[in-house]
């Protein structure tokens, strides 16, 4: 297995996705490659993070009230 070169989604920057990566990934049973860079990757995770989520039509957060 050899280090990937993969193009970010979001940002369009190219970035290593590296053999050592790889294996962690099969080692956990990830199916998809990493489709954001490092750097978006936190940045989406900070937005999910911060109450990012989606909103319903009334400006609220769809998952606020609800019960699993």
């Amino acid at each position: 297995m050899a280090d990937k070169v993969i193009v970010c989604k979001d940002c369009k920057a190219e970035f290593v996705f590296t053999e050592r990566e790889q294996e962690f990934y099969k080692e956990k049973g990830f199916d998809n490659e990493p489709v954001r860079c490092p750097n978006c990757r936190k940045a989406k995770k900070q937005q999910k993070d911060n109450g990012g989520g989606f909103r319903d039509n009334r400006g609220g957060n769809r998952n606020q009230g609800r019960r699993y």
